[in-house]
């Protein structure tokens, strides 16, 4: 069976702790791995204020799994998501070439703005420093 490249959005309900949430966010990585997956990439974009409620929450920790798979695992995944009481939303993706090269071209986007701002800031003294003047 080929291997596809899939890309799986979660919404977890933003009240639990985060040794929770990264309880949450271990376990999807086990089922994809158990099932044949190669995880690529995690992006974990935090609490977010939703848009509307969704389960009586209006915050929801987004995370972001970029994996390569067979297609197999999407009915498994979803099983996953489903079964879970803290996972508010989900939505699994498969990525083709062209979705691969725009979300390169946004990660180098992304880093030519950062990278001026980062230049900028003046490190912090570490307090032994002070503590000797």
């Amino acid at each position: 069976m080929k291997n596809q490249i899939y890309e799986s959005t979660v919404l977890i309900n933003a009240a639990l702790d985060d040794p929770q949430i990264e309880g949450i966010i271990a376990k999807i990585k086990e089922t994809i791995a158990t099932n044949g997956g190669e995880i690529k990439e995690i992006e974990n974009w935090g609490r977010k204020r939703l848009a509307y409620t969704v389960n009586k929450s209006k915050i929801g920790y987004y995370a972001v799994f970029r994996f390569n798979a067979p297609t197999s695992i999407i009915s498994k995944l979803e099983r996953f998501y489903t079964l879970d009481d803290h996972i508010l939303r989900f939505i699994n993706i498969k990525l083709d070439a062209l979705a691969l090269e725009q979300i390169e071209k946004n990660k180098a986007a992304t880093i030519q703005q950062i990278e001026p701002a980062l230049e900028e800031i003046e490190p912090t003294p570490k307090l032994s420093e002070t503590e000797d003047e």
